[in-house]
């Protein structure tokens, strides 16, 4: 027995522990001994990951846990990424929501449900059989769905979002189980070493690769397929937006992965060229959509299809250059996708909680009503500053490192490749460089908006900082934060050896202080970089400090056109902040605007009141579901009128349906 299925088993030991303590211990102690078994779980993983990761795999079959198929586990390093990373999310996660939950969210049900749905990610990476993988995967939807409605009695919405995710996750685990469900018949068996062995036809393997990546990328928030996230994430209580958005998201990229490269041995060039396509749309379309967002864990939501969007890109780029023999720069993507993909966990682990002690604290996550929590929150203030740095891909922040050797793939591919090249790869790297650019005004808005200049709202103006537990989840998030943009050589070789597996290519990225990448000549130093900005900071702090030391302090009321002190009403709102982008992307985005001009009784000339009302709705959700939806609503009316409560009709429907049936029967006999 070693570490790795050592640690494995304690971690789900410990869920399942924790699940139970929720279900009978009193009110009082419950948070605290769920979280506390809940975190244990995650430190559990992580050790468990790091430990495949490092090379000590691991399998298992256990025949009579699950009928006909039994219940198949193994961890290999690519496996053991993802079960490291939803670990360490679930410890942040769960020390946080010990003083986040105390706050009306101690009920049984949600305290079980939150251990389980922490078990659930843990089991889809280590799922070694297509029945286990889905029974795991199903759990994972189903835990997820009783968290996001936790707080369906308080606010109608969250209701609503459960719905919608309800539907989408259940139409992705469909097409899931149809695709794996035809690779097993395929291959004869329902192991995964079975199905790496089959001889599986052209046409049917793309048939499989079509219906899972459109599973996996419905779980993973990919437009088209994104519309359930921006409600979802924002409904759920902020530990378990957390969850979803920093783990649970990454289990569609683990599935495209572990199908598209693993089971089906990579595939053509047109697969994966659907796969970067998909990732540029969807950063694209969630960073427009987050920029103009005025509602801050919705604001954090799209974020998460934009940066799931750049890790598919990565994906993509690998399974494209693998597909045409560019075996060193495939690896290189693939280490910037799952880089990206770790780094994306970790700064949005921190905002989400972030937001939610926000919540937490003045009762509104609208940023128009928020403003001036600098002084009143000052902890969470600079941790949210933080993970916007990190999120922005700004220098030192660990989005940068993640981004920069996702450009250096793709920038590098031109020479090497024909006419498909010369076309995708340009067309990649504007979407990234207009994603960064559209991310550093978003995170700008958020922060600068939301926590500096003056309260616009009784909350705000009253707010106070979280609780001590609520503050060292976050701190953990933020040292996972610092750490990997810091030392992310410390990580490199081991997710380079990773990509390199899977591909079937050296290492792609070496290096202890210096980064150097396989064959290309591109270096970069994240410790020095940092070095170099600190030191270049310190000495502009120093040379103001000179400067203004020499001179009398003077101190002289801002010069405010003779209109009065300034007030909050003069502060730029997160609307009319992202009022400009509105415009400069209009024709995507189609904002709608209504004004009412109320005139005085006295004269219709004199305006006593002016209300403006902006809102930017989601085109694809518009165009694409809500006629699907008006049909089936206009079904459903019409069905009433075949159940009018008569007896004598239900009776006759059972006899047509028989006889319908016994001559189907008779026929196809």
């Amino acid at each position: 027995m070693n570490l790795t299925q050592t640690a494995f088993g304690l971690s789900l030991t410990l869920c399942l522990a924790a699940a139970l303590a929720a279900l009978a211990l009193p009110r009082r102690a419950r948070p605290a001994v769920a979280g506390a078994l809940t975190a244990a779980a995650g430190a559990s993983a992580v050790a468990s990951g790091a430990a495949a990761v490092a090379g000590q795999g691991w399998s298992a079959w256990y025949p009579d846990l699950l009928p006909l198929l039994g219940v198949r586990l193994a961890l290999d390093p690519l496996g053991g990424v993802f079960l490291a990373v939803t670990g360490a999310v679930a410890v942040c996660a769960a020390i946080y929501g010990i003083g986040y939950t105390r706050h009306g969210l101690a009920g049984r049900g949600v305290q079980a449900a939150m251990p389980l749905f922490v078990a659930a990610m843990l089991l889809v990476p280590a799922a070694a059989g297509v029945g286990t993988f889905l029974v795991a995967w199903e759990l994972m939807a189903i835990t997820s769905l009783l968290l996001v409605v936790a707080e369906h009695h308080r606010r109608a919405a969250a209701g609503e979002a459960g719905q919608w995710y309800a539907v989408m996750t259940h139409l992705g685990f469909a097409v899931i189980l149809a695709g794996l469900a035809a690779l097993a018949a395929h291959a004869g068996g329902d192991a995964f070493d079975e199905i790496r062995q089959a001889a599986i036809s052209p046409v049917a393997a793309s048939l499989i690769f079509l219906a899972t990546g459109a599973g996996f990328a419905s779980k993973a928030g990919i437009v088209p397929l994104h519309v359930w996230l921006p409600r979802a994430h924002p409904e759920a209580p902020s530990q378990v937006s957390a969850l979803m958005s920093a783990a649970m998201v990454n289990m569609g990229v683990y599935g495209i992965l572990r199908v598209g490269l693993d089971l089906l041995g990579g595939g053509p060039a047109w697969w994966w060229l659907l796969v970067l396509g998909a990732g540029a749309a969807s950063a694209v379309y969630g960073i427009l959509h987050a920029a103009v967002s005025a509602d801050l864990k919705r604001l954090l939501g799209h974020s998460t299809t934009e940066n799931m969007g750049l890790v598919l890109i990565g994906v993509g780029a690998a399974g494209f250059f693998a597909a045409s023999g560019s075996r060193a720069l495939a690896a290189l993507a693939l280490v910037a996708a799952l880089l990206h993909a770790i780094n994306h966990s970790a700064f949005k682990t921190l905002l989400f909680l972030a937001a939610g002690s926000v919540l937490h604290a003045t009762g509104t996550r609208d940023l128009d009503a928020l403003g001036g929590l600098r002084e009143r929150m000052p902890y969470t203030t600079a941790l949210f500053a933080l993970g916007a740095l990190a999120a922005s891909a700004l220098p030192p922040g660990n989005g940068f490192v993640s981004e920069w050797l996702l450009l250096q793939s793709l920038v590098n591919a031109l020479p090497e490749g024909g006419v498909r090249h010369a076309v995708t790869m340009p067309l990649a790297v504007g979407a990234i460089a207009l994603t960064a650019g559209v991310a550093i005004a978003t995170f700008v808005k958020a922060f600068g908006v939301g926590f500096l200049a003056k309260p616009r709202g009784e909350g705000a103006a009253t707010a106070h900082e979280s609780p001590p537990t609520m503050l060292a989840g976050m701190l953990l998030a933020a040292a996972a934060c610092v750490g990997l943009a810091l030392a992310p050589t410390l990580l490199l070789p081991y997710l380079a050896e990773t990509a390199g597996g899977v591909i079937g290519a050296p290492a792609a990225v070496t290096g202890e202080v210096t980064l150097r990448l396989g064959g290309i000549a591109s270096t970069i130093s994240p410790l020095l970089i940092a070095c170099w900005l600190a030191a270049a900071l310190v000495l502009v702090l120093a040379l103001l400090r000179v400067f203004a030391a020499r001179r009398a302090r003077r101190e002289a009321r801002l010069w405010d056109c003779g209109a009065g002190p300034m007030t909050a009403r003069m502060e730029y709102t997160a609307t009319s902040f992202a009022e400009p982008l509105g415009r400069v992307f209009d024709n995507v985005l189609r904002p709608e605007s209504d004004i009412d001009v109320i005139p005085a009784k006295e004269s219709a000339y004199i305006v006593e009141r002016v209300r403006y009302r902006a809102r930017v709705a989601d085109r694809i959700e518009r165009r694409a579901y809500e006629p699907v939806l008006a049909a089936f609503a206009a079904a459903g009316r019409a069905a009433t009128r075949l159940a009018n409560g008569s007896v004598h009709r239900y009776l006759a429907y059972g006899f047509y349906t028989l006889t319908g049936t016994l001559i189907l029967l008779a026929v196809i006999a």
